[in-house]
């Protein structure tokens, strides 16, 4: 499986993060171990979201997605709706 994920900070929960993994469980560990450079400052990290994928492809499309303006939007409204 592949997955679309999104973390939020425990300390900072203004900052947040989308990604895409096939090791969900490993990039979690990850982004709370500082392993990540965008996301070691902002430490400790929960998980708020993931969807899972058969394909890599429609993963990596999704989470693309997910990135600029009108995905946020989309995703604010219908998938996190108290992200800040």
């Amino acid at each position: 499986m592949f997955y679309v994920y999104r973390i939020r900070g425990v300390k900072y929960p203004d900052r947040s993060n989308t990604g895409h993994r096939e090791d969900l469980k490993q990039r979690f560990s990850d982004h709370n171990q500082g392993r990540n450079v965008s996301t070691a400052l902002y430490r400790t990290w929960r998980l708020i979201f993931y969807l899972a994928f058969e394909k890599k492809e429609i993963a990596l499309d999704f989470g693309r997605y997910l990135k600029p303006g009108s995905g946020k939007a989309f995703a604010r409204k219908r998938l996190w709706k108290s992200d800040p």
